[in-house]
């Protein structure tokens, strides 16, 4: 895939409890979850309490879906309503294929269409990953 062109596959949706084995390809992955603000999951019964228990009741988090099968997420964290920080993980193996960029472009866009008054998005979190806010039209962070 040309990192500039979006997938046409791409979706954003909510987490399912029948996700648990996609997401412990990339929630089981070091490489993944050194970036993210949780421990790495080692067992699909840890997948599952933990798209049970975090993912599902999160106000915003949606898995970044191919095809429908669950290959990374994105979230949302509101500070005192006038502020909104954006996380999102991929798997591995889909790194460097522009599904970040085109994932992080689909959330921003919701998110803002559900929050009246909010025009702009301060920046993405995520350590080393400039190219995908800059894709995603936000400049460095």
């Amino acid at each position: 895939m040309n990192p500039s062109s979006s997938p046409t596959n791409l979706t954003l949706r909510p987490f399912r409890l029948s996700d648990a084995d996609d997401f412990l390809q990339f929630a089981g992955d070091e490489q993944v979850t050194r970036f993210l603000r949780w421990e790495t999951l080692t067992t699909r019964d840890e997948a599952l309490t933990f798209i049970k228990e975090v993912c599902i009741p999160h106000r915003w988090r949606r898995s970044i879906c191919l095809d429908d099968r669950s290959i990374g997420f994105v979230s949302t964290f509101y500070d005192d309503g006038h502020k909104t920080d954006l996380g999102y993980g991929v798997a591995a193996k889909y790194w460097g294929r522009g599904i970040a960029t085109a994932a992080v472009k689909m959330a921003v866009k919701q998110v803002l269409d559900g929050l009246p008054g909010s025009s702009e998005v301060a920046g993405v979190y995520r350590c080393g990953e400039y190219r995908v806010s800059e894709g995603a039209g936000e400049g460095r962070v």
